[in-house]
Formats: C-alpha cells, structure tokens, sequence
C-alpha cells in the first residue's frame, strides 16, 4: 500500500432525517473546514432511526454538491451496482466529473459495490438475488464503465478514482485488485494484514501491482478513539471515513479528526 502517501479525511453526510437544506450548509461547512472528501450513500430509505423518515436519493444531489463546492472531493459510499445501468454509470460520473472541474480537473470518486439493503430493491423493484449474483454483476459492469468512459465525448477530465467497498475473500478482493484505486471496508486493524495479502495474491493472479491502492476504513462513529485510529493507521489505512446524520449534523468530532489528520501529514 502506498504508506508514504498523506492522511485523508472524508465525512459521509447521511442524507437521512434531514432537510436539503441542512444537507447542503454541511457540505459548505465540511469543505471551509478543510475535510479532503465528501460522501452521501446509496439508498432510499434511512437505515437507523425511523425507517420511513426523510431521506434523498444520491446521484442527483451529487450534482448540487459538485456546483456548489469549489475544492473538496465528493462521491457515494458507496454506489449500488444494481440500481443504475453500467454505461449510465459511466455516463453519470463523466458529467459529475466535469460539472465538479470549474475549468479544471474533475473532483468526483465513483465509490461502487454490490450492493446489500433489501428494502431498497423490494420497494424500488430490483431483483435482489443473492450475494454471488450481485457480485457478478458488479464484476462484469466495472469493465464496461472503464469502457465507456474511454468513448465518451468529452471524456472525464481525469482518470476517475474507482473506490470499491466490501472485504469477502473470493469474489470482492479479486474485483479489487482488478479494478479500484481505493479499497474501503469495515475490517478491524487486527484483521488488515491478512485482508491485504489476499488482495496481494489477487493482484499476483490478476496481474496488476495493488500497491498503490488506497486503504480505507470508517473511524468510530459513537467517541473520538485515537488508539484506534493510530492502530488503522499502522496497519496501512490512509484514507478515513466518519459517518454523521440528520437532522442535526455534528462537526464537532470532525474537528477533532481533522486535527487527528493533520498531525499525521505533519
């Protein structure tokens, strides 16, 4: 992994419990603050609190949020390959990568995953199959993304970062090694090693050099925990993610973070 590369801190505001509005003040709070990148998620229904409570689709607010912010990254973590069609995607993403360059490189990362939320597919009528055929499909939709990025007019102005969540051994590591330019999960420091020389092996099979793939991972959401931290930072973890929700968006602990982070780079 590139161990040598700086600190990033990116916010998942929870587009759940909340007005638009509050939405989109945290955004403009989160980048004057100095957070590396902004994330919403993909789903149609909030997943804590009350379960019918407001919530807002994410590829649409994408776009808001790459007019409104000048700096600071943004994307979904992460994208359900199931709701969208590949080449959509693609398309999507190009136009969200322009939208966000003001004249300049694009600012958006295409976080994807397979997707899990049953409620989202019963209620929105995707077929939720099993965790194998939704892995499938998100393997054989990355190559055709990859490819119509590649005949778009205009093409993205960068190459777009390709972030890609979950930590299963068979399917989704291969995907990863073939593929993203950032790996997110939920792994425990403990346990990265082991994760991280699975994606190895994958790399040596597939033939790619994983090392300069990002590792991500999601601070603690309840308390500040330093140690923690420290220990995702020791096990290769350069990219930290902290989520927040409606109605109220908290910014106190992303200080804290930020401070975390900037002592790090230091």
């Amino acid at each position: 992994m590139p161990l040598d590369s700086p600190v990033r801190l990116g916010i998942q505001v929870q587009p759940q419990h909340a007005e638009y509005s509050a939405i989109r003040d945290t955004v403009l709070r989160l980048e004057d603050l100095g957070v590396d990148i902004a994330f919403n998620w993909d789903h149609f229904y909030p997943l804590s609190g009350d379960r019918d409570g407001k919530h807002f689709e994410a590829w649409t607010m994408l776009g808001a949020w790459a007019e409104q912010t000048e700096r600071i990254e943004f994307g979904t973590l992460v994208s359900c390959n199931s709701y969208r069609n590949a080449d959509l995607q693609a398309d999507m993403a190009r136009t969200l990568d322009h939208i966000s360059a003001k004249g300049g490189t694009g600012r958006f990362i295409f976080g994807t995953g397979s997707g899990w939320f049953e409620r989202d597919y019963d209620e929105y009528g995707y077929e939720f199959g099993t965790p194998g055929t939704r892995l499938r499909a998100l393997a054989g939709a990355l190559p055709r993304i990859e490819a119509r990025w590649a005949k778009l007019n205009p093409g993205p102005t960068r190459k777009i970062p390709v972030m890609i969540g979950g930590k299963g051994e068979q399917k989704t590591l291969r995907i990863v090694a073939q593929h993203a330019d950032i790996w997110h999960s939920f792994v425990a420091p403990a346990d990265l090693p082991h994760k991280l020389d699975v994606l190895k092996r994958w790399g040596d099979e597939v033939g790619r050099d994983v090392s300069q793939i990002t590792v991500s991972n999601e601070l603690t959401r309840r308390h500040v925990d330093l140690d923690y931290a420290d220990a995702l930072y020791d096990a290769g973890v350069r990219l930290f993610t902290l989520g927040i929700s409606g109605p109220d968006y908290d910014l106190g602990p992303v200080s804290q973070w930020l401070a975390w982070r900037d002592a790090k780079n230091g």
